[in-house]
């Protein structure tokens, strides 16, 4: 009953609901947001309020290397941004506030940049969208609400750590041959979503590469994931920043100033280094980086 309903809806949104009214959404919903941060979050009264410490820097590397990983792999920016936050020694919730903050801007010009290049597929679109912000939107309360932060990142940690592992598996994966099979992708999306907003990160690894895994053509998947994507960190981000506010506002514009230097390397790293080879890279930083919060925030509970 619950699947006829889903299918229903996805029919009735995919036949109603246009190309351009998706991209206006895009563009509106980012302005609300700007507007609603600018306003509410951050009453700066006098420059003196606008200061840098040690640890901006350390946001901006976060933001570098993670855009790298996502700009040469299509996936894994929160995942890694997640996991070098959470080994700084930010609580999860605050990590995932950030990193959903920072990826409003990056996902929605990525999602805006495939609409316009033809790397999109509506009805795909719906069938992600609509379980995807659902889940999000009930891990984020959760993360926001419910969970104990303290208690909640060895898990969060194991689970990067897992992502990290299942990177790694790409590497040695054979090409596949293309056809379409999007059967699950609502179910993808549930799991995607609410994983990504309790971990900080995990909707690219989980729903781009099951997506391309079942035989998808790979522009197609990652361009409307990654536009996907947008609306599910929107309300993500949204719903963290209800709960914890944006206090340390330097690790956004250390994550986003990170990610902008970053984001022509990209490019030049897929070129020049093997795809195989990054991503056992990355897999590896992940692995390691999640393994060390776990040590280090076990010590300090037991």
């Amino acid at each position: 009953m619950i699947q006829a309903l889903s299918a229903k809806v996805i029919n009735f949104t995919t036949n109603r609901v246009t190309i351009k009214h998706i991209s206006a959404g895009i563009i509106l919903m980012k302005l609300f947001l700007v507007g609603i941060v600018l306003v509410k979050f951050l009453p700066v009264t006098s420059l003196s309020d606008l200061h840098v410490d040690a640890t901006f820097f350390w946001f901006i590397l976060a933001g570098f290397i993670a855009q790298i990983v996502d700009g040469a792999l299509g996936m894994a920016y929160g995942v890694t941004s997640s996991a070098v936050l959470l080994g700084y020694g930010l609580p999860p919730r605050l990590a995932s506030a950030a990193v959903h903050s920072a990826e409003v801007f990056t996902t929605g010009v990525s999602g805006l940049s495939h609409i316009k290049f033809g790397n999109f597929d509506k009805s795909l679109f719906f069938r992600l969208v609509i379980t995807g912000v659902v889940s999000a939107s009930i891990g984020a309360y959760m993360l926001g609400s419910v969970l104990d932060g303290n208690y909640i990142k060895p898990f969060v940690s194991t689970y990067l750590a897992v992502l990290g592992a299942i990177i790694i598996s790409k590497s040695f994966r054979k090409k596949i041959e293309v056809k379409r099979n999007v059967k699950h992708a609502p179910i993808l999306a549930a799991f995607g979503g609410f994983f990504d907003a309790i971990g900080g990160g995990g909707w690219g690894p989980i729903v781009t590469s099951n997506l391309i895994s079942k035989g998808n053509a790979p522009a197609k998947v990652i361009g409307t994931v990654n536009t996907a994507e947008f609306f599910v960190t929107y309300f993500t981000a949204g719903i963290l920043i209800y709960f914890t506010g944006i206090h340390s506002w330097q690790i956004i514009i250390g994550l986003i100033l990170g990610g902008s230097l970053a984001a022509p390397l990209g490019a030049y790293v897929t070129k020049h280094i093997p795809q195989k080879i990054l991503f056992i890279v990355v897999g590896l930083l992940i692995i390691i980086t999640s393994l060390y919060t776990i040590i280090d925030t076990l010590s300090v509970l037991w």
